[in-house]
């Protein structure tokens, strides 16, 4: 271990393991980026590796990146030449690039496209979905029925007066029949937003009430942990069954509707944890060439490739998940628990469908660690080539176990971003190595440091996770929010002009990865120091004894530091012992640093999680404060908060 020249914490990274190394001679897509660029650009008196102002980024990413995000305007347009992104009619300017991020500049103005026809480019034959049950029951869907079931879902849509004004809303498991609903819907134009089938009624209600769609997809019932679960308690309307009914035969040809560049596509959902959900407004284009950025380039995905992401139509990964079919390959959907009433069940669908690429929240790769099984040896898993993480740090010693024993050739790929840019601000590349607790590196186009409480950027040490120029994915505007003053405010209020994420993060100078830390609202403060609750986690969770944890700060009259609580779920048959009590925080000392040492350790029932899978750190951290948790729709388990009242200053 090395000490940061400030000594404000021990930094780990020079300790990490690696994990991957990229091999001499691949032929990936981001190489043949590098290249189209190169010749795009060069300056045509010296070789076409070199640019006007003598740069050159054939072997390094870094330089890659560099040049990705000083010249983000033309980057952005190679990409969609490069990708083949159709536009039914050409661009004026592809961004204003003296406009500030703050300034929220417009994209490709003039551009009109569609966002459905850019996706559906894969063979009839070809495989577009697969849709898995709790059996390993595999059933296939082509890219000839999925074209098919969209236009005739499209058609019933216009039939019934929707426009391209309207939205749609999901209240839907995440099933081959939501997918087409969704792609229906951008087809003619439209407006799609969705909540999972595990929202209560409050919570559905909260996102819904705030963009009116004109029409609601549904579901009567879901299958979850092997029980069947009503939703018509929870339901004000039922679409008949005879909708499609109206549609006599499809078009030929069928129109897609062509919109701007910057028309709505998604409405996407805040957390809600501190107040009602946000609804964020993502457009077309700057959607879809994001999300084609981090599929094709980042993580080289093609038609070969079949990816099995985890995850509800509730979060953002479900949208991300939905752009993968751009690249003609297939999807695989679960909607069922992952780990009720079978564990494995993630594992086995990945093998029984052959999976190529497997993603799921970090948490559930946890609770695969603490299982302590070889799941190599127990499943075919040799297809996996690429394993993604995301929705709360990855803990290094996680990463050793999914390289052990689960997919030992595979790249891990930690990715990081949020609802808010409906994508990452940094994950994978096949070809940087891949070192234990960290993101690989930041995605190509996406300036970020991390900046100091006086705006400052810093390196190997703690800092906000910021973004300095435009990139397309930005939402476009907040619903309901005049002059952008609740968007300024989300973002813009902690750095002049500068987008601040709410993350904690470190930035590695010497492998160019990055280690997140967790929320910054959720951060520690020790004598001005800020501590990342995730380093904290990453030394509990280690303990056989403890099966969860959370930290947060208590904030006492009269004294300057915050007290530090932890609190622990206890593992089946365990008890919070004094002898445990002094392993942990001895444990934390050691490996961390004595700022990191909770003041106190107590044993709660279970740690309340949002429905994507963070914890919710923020709520605990206001009850114990003596403040009211404004929102718990978006909590998966509220019921875990009931214990943390008692522990309020009096």
């Amino acid at each position: 271990m090395v000490t940061s020249k400030n000594s404000k914490r021990v930094l780990l990274s020079n300790d990490y393991t690696t994990l991957y190394q990229p091999t001499a001679h691949l032929d990936i897509q981001e190489y043949q980026l590098r290249r189209f660029i190169e010749r795009k650009f060069a300056d045509v008196t010296t070789p076409l590796v070199f640019f006007k102002d003598n740069t050159c980024f054939t072997d390094s990413y870094d330089e890659f990146h560099k040049w990705s995000c000083e010249h983000y305007a033309d980057f952005w347009e190679a990409l969609l030449i490069f990708t083949e992104i159709k536009l039914e009619s050409g661009y004026d300017t592809v961004v204003d690039t003296c406009k500030n991020i703050i300034d929220f500049p417009r994209w490709f103005t003039g551009a009109t496209l569609n966002y459905a026809e850019n996706c559906l480019r894969g063979r009839d034959e070809d495989i577009a979905f697969i849709s898995a049950n709790s059996k390993c029951g595999l059933f296939s869907h082509s890219y000839f029925e999925l074209r098919n079931d969209i236009m005739k879902l499209a058609t019933a849509l216009r039939l019934f007066g929707i426009k391209p004004i309207d939205v749609i809303g999901g209240f839907l498991p995440n099933s081959y029949h939501s997918c087409v609903a969704m792609f229906a819907t951008s087809a003619i134009g439209a407006t799609w937003c969705s909540a999972s089938v595990d929202f209560g009624p409050s919570g559905v209600i909260d996102r819904f009430k705030q963009v009116n769609p004109k029409m609601l997809f549904t579901v009567e019932a879901v299958t979850y942990k092997g029980k069947l679960y009503d939703l018509s308690d929870k339901l004000n309307q039922i679409v008949a069954d005879s909708f499609l009914n109206t549609v006599k035969c499809i078009p030929s040809p069928f129109i897609y509707e062509q919109v701007p560049f910057s028309h709505p596509l998604f409405i996407m959902f805040s957390s809600g944890t501190t107040g009602i959900p946000k609804a964020m407004v993502h457009t077309v284009g700057g959607t879809l060439l994001k999300h084609v950025e981090e599929h094709l380039i980042q993580a080289n995905s093609q038609s070969c490739d079949r990816i099995f992401f985890y995850t509800t139509c509730g979060w953002m990964m479900w949208n991300w998940l939905m752009s993968f079919i751009f690249c003609g390959g297939s999807v695989v959907l679960y909607d069922e628990s992952p780990l009720e009433p079978d564990s494995h069940i993630i594992l086995k669908i990945a093998s029984a469908s052959k999976a190529t690429i497997v993603g799921m929240g970090a948490k559930l790769y946890d609770e695969y660690a603490k299982m302590n099984l070889d799941f190599g040896s127990l499943y075919d898993l040799r297809s996996i080539r690429l394993i993604y993480s995301t929705g709360s740090p990855l803990k290094a010693s996680t990463f050793q176990f999914i390289h052990n024993n689960i997919a030992p050739e595979a790249v891990i790929g930690s990715i990081s971003g949020g609802t808010d840019i409906i994508g990452c601000f940094m994950g994978c590349s096949l070809s940087l190595p891949v070192h234990a607790g960290e993101c690989q590196c930041v995605y190509l186009g996406m300036n970020v440091r991390a900046f100091d409480h006086s705006g400052e950027a810093v390196y190997d040490e703690q800092g906000e996770l910021v973004c300095l120029t435009p990139f397309p994915s930005m939402p476009s505007h907040f619903v309901g929010d005049e002059n952008n003053v609740l968007y300024k405010k989300a973002y813009f209020e902690k750095f002049n002009g500068v987008w601040a994420h709410g993350d904690y993060c470190q930035i590695n100078s010497s492998t160019g990865g990055v280690v997140m830390l967790g929320r910054s609202d959720a951060t520690l403060n020790r004598g001005g120091v800020r501590i990342g609750t995730a380093e904290i986690y990453s030394i509990v969770e280690t303990f056989s004894e403890i099966n969860d944890s959370i930290a947060v700060g208590q904030l006492i009259s009269d004294f300057d530091d915050e007290h530090v609580l932890l609190f622990v779920k206890m593992a089946n048959n365990c008890t919070l012992t004094d002898d445990l009590k002094h392993r942990i925080c001895f444990q934390i000392r050691t490996m961390m640093s004595p700022r990191h040492v909770p003041d106190a350790i107590y044993s709660v029932k279970d740690i309340p999680y949002t429905n994507s899978g963070k914890k919710v750190e923020l709520a605990v951290k206001r009850l114990i404060n003596g403040k009211p948790v404004a929102n718990i729709s978006s909590i998966r388990n509220p019921e875990a908060l009931e214990h943390f009242s008692t522990f309020k200053l009096k």
